[in-house]
């Protein structure tokens, strides 16, 4: 019997008479300390997973990467460990360096997702749907151009390699008859921000971008120079029917950016992806900081305004990671 000097003479004394109830006690409160610690361990309260997590974002001066920058201290305070946020060429690099273990978490447009091979797409989970990215191609605003089969022959901006911009300025140019890119137009692959400034240097014609409204540096280059958007809304059925529904037609508002006016574009939704393999509670804690932090953000990424867990869910073509899936459970009304 273990030794009982703890306990006052009068309570050993009784032990020593009865052993054998004496071990059936001490075996009960073993089992109960066990098994009281393994249901506090197999709920939301266990500790975070431990390590450092990161953030696979975009070019620095795209949305993702802001709204990266805004997410990492809550995420860090939240979670108590360190968080990096990685600028990157944008979603189909994000997608690679997630799927390769070098980022935790990364922002990839869902037409990026739908693009993976199914091995690779079979490792990823949705952790939510944040908000859409417009289609935008820019031009002087006294450009000859005024459709899309306009920019023939030119020098157009077609995003970085490795970008959801180039993803989708391929297949719009290919719907047009441009299938060959490399020889239709002359492709330029740099970011956003070296974009706006080739532009109004006029060393190049126009620029495609992919991005959640407004997009700072449009933004900057609008403030101090007439530039116009031209329309891809009549596209948006054509991508539809060749890739499924990851595409709809949107319209983006004359408040967008300065002078601007309504113009028909495209829209492609944007999601926060992981492994399938990163912990539950981990992903649970996450996104519960996302949705909870989405009105402050959104005073400072104005698309992150449109990030709303009763949309959140829906992150097709990617199933919710079941630690998502825990926590939106736990807030339905």
């Amino acid at each position: 019997m273990p030794s009982l000097s703890f306990l006052p003479v009068s309570v050993r004394d009784a032990c020593a008479r009865r052993p054998r109830l004496v071990r059936a006690g001490l075996a009960t409160l073993v089992l109960l300390c066990v098994l009281g610690g393994y249901a506090v361990l197999s709920t939301d309260e266990r500790p975070t997973p431990g390590g450092p997590v990161s953030l696979a974002t975009g070019v620095p001066t795209g949305v993702y990467h802001r709204y990266g920058e805004l997410l990492r201290p809550r995420l860090s305070a939240d979670l108590k460990v360190r968080v990096a946020v990685n600028s990157s060429g944008g979603s189909v690099e994000n997608l690679r360096r997630v799927i390769d273990g070098v980022d935790t978490f990364g922002i990839a447009t869902s037409d990026a997702v739908a693009d993976l091979g199914p091995a690779d797409r079979d490792g990823l989970r949705a952790v939510a749907r944040l908000y859409d990215d417009y289609v935008q191609l820019v031009v002087p605003a006294d450009s000859p151009v005024q459709r899309i089969t306009d920019l023939r022959g030119r020098r157009v901006v077609v995003g970085l390699p490795g970008s959801g911009v180039e993803l989708i300025t391929r297949r719009l140019l290919s719907e047009v008859g441009m299938n060959d890119m490399e020889h239709a137009i002359t492709p330029v692959r740099i970011g956003i921000g070296e974009a706006t400034q080739r532009l109004r240097d006029g060393t190049v014609d126009a620029f495609f971008w992919s991005g959640g409204l407004p997009t700072g540096a449009v933004s900057d280059l609008a403030e101090h120079w007439s530039v116009r958007l031209v329309q891809l809304g009549d596209l948006a059925g054509k991508l539809r029917d060749r890739y499924g529904p990851v595409y709809r037609e949107a319209v983006v508002p004359a408040d967008a950016y300065p002078g601007g006016t309504e113009t028909p574009t495209i829209a492609v939704p944007n999601l926060l992806v992981t492994r399938a393999s990163q912990d539950s509670v981990l992903i649970r804690r996450v996104t519960e900081t996302v949705m909870e932090n989405r009105e402050a953000i959104g005073r400072e990424v104005h698309a992150a305004q449109l990030v709303d867990p009763r949309t959140a869910i829906f992150t097709d073509p990617l199933p919710l990671h079941a630690g998502a899936q825990r926590w939106y459970r736990s807030v339905k009304p």
